[in-house]
């Protein structure tokens, strides 16, 4: 597939998501197989941009591959704005966010509240488009609720507007992350339209990839919450949409050193005090067995780096004494 100049070497995308998608995930995920992954939302507002929030997720330096940043906003003014701003910072891709649920978002009209209103929707795309000379991709659901899904024509005005590849999330906002994804809907604006689709929603295995390429002959993948607590599973998918085999499932040994990598960068990238914050959440996804709840438990409450690097090491040494 291939955005704007940009050729990727497979079909597998990392979502953005908020609180979970900055660099240090950004990058494993990278290491273990994505062909690009698109940073965290960043608000169009300039008041908040000095924020160490916004700081973190417009940091680039030692950033791999392919830089995609998602910016999010309802004023077409601010958002040309702040693509102009990103690009400065050292974006290749410009990402337009037009899926987000959360409420905190749809309440400034941002988000996917956007699809309610389809030519503000055409101008933002529009002023992003002729402020910027790089790529610019946009992210949506289907609709706003299930009686007003308007999927078809949000990418019917994305194309006209110029943009080089749509993600579509196969459910509305109404919905949230609930129910089945629709790639029946997917299918259908990957046939009303040129320009490359990315299917996202509910894409956890290998099997269930190849099945959603084939469902909506889509060009790419997007894949979020299915990489949570699993970097490595862009490089099963691969593996198998190659090969239609499983690849050997990660050892505890490689699982071990992901871990501790990611405790790393996230102490590094934080520091103590937010890093092991940041920690708790991630180390929660690798280790989300019944079995590990414990595990859980007794690491949130950990308030050193130390003891969360110790903590780790502990649990796999007594996987290999058992």
């Amino acid at each position: 597939m291939q955005i704007g100049p940009y050729q990727l070497k497979n079909q597998l995308i990392v979502a953005p998501m908020a609180g979970v998608t900055d660099q240090a995930f950004r990058n494993l995920c990278l290491r273990h197989g994505a062909a690009l992954a698109v940073s965290e939302m960043l608000s169009s507002n300039p008041l908040v941009w000095d924020s160490e929030k916004s700081k973190h997720r417009m940091m680039h330096s030692g950033e791999e591959g392919i830089r995609s940043v998602q910016i999010a906003g309802a004023d077409p003014k601010l958002m040309a704005d702040a693509a102009q701003f990103n690009i400065e910072q050292g974006a290749h891709i410009i990402d337009i966010n037009m899926g987000c649920p959360a409420k905190k978002v749809n309440k400034k009209l941002a988000g996917s509240a956007l699809m309610q209103d389809p030519e503000l929707v055409e101008r933002i795309l529009a002023a992003v488009t002729t402020a910027v000379e790089v790529p610019v991709t946009l992210k949506i659901r289907t609709g706003w609720d299930p009686e007003h899904k308007n999927g078809v024509q949000i990418a019917q005005i994305a194309e006209s507007c110029g943009i080089a590849a749509l993600a579509v999330h196969g459910r509305t906002r109404q919905c949230m992350y609930k129910g089945d994804a629709e790639y029946d809907t997917i299918r259908a604006i990957k046939q009303a339209v040129s320009i490359p689709i990315i299917a996202n929603g509910d894409i956890t295995t290998p099997e269930k990839a190849r099945f959603v390429l084939e469902k909506t002959e889509a060009d790419a993948l997007m894949i979020g919450r299915g990489a949570q607590g699993r970097p490595w599973i862009f490089n099963e998918i691969q593996h198998y949409l190659e090969t239609g085999e499983n690849l050997t499932p990660v050892s505890q040994a490689d699982k071990r050193r992901i871990m501790l990598e990611h405790l790393t960068k996230l102490h590094a990238l934080y520091g103590e005090y937010k890093g092991i914050r940041f920690a708790r959440k991630h180390m929660g996804w690798y280790l989300n067995q019944e079995s590990q709840r414990q595990f859980r438990a007794e690491f949130n409450r950990l308030e050193t780096t130390t003891e969360q690097y110790s903590m780790v090491e502990c649990y796999f040494d007594d996987l290999v004494q058992n």
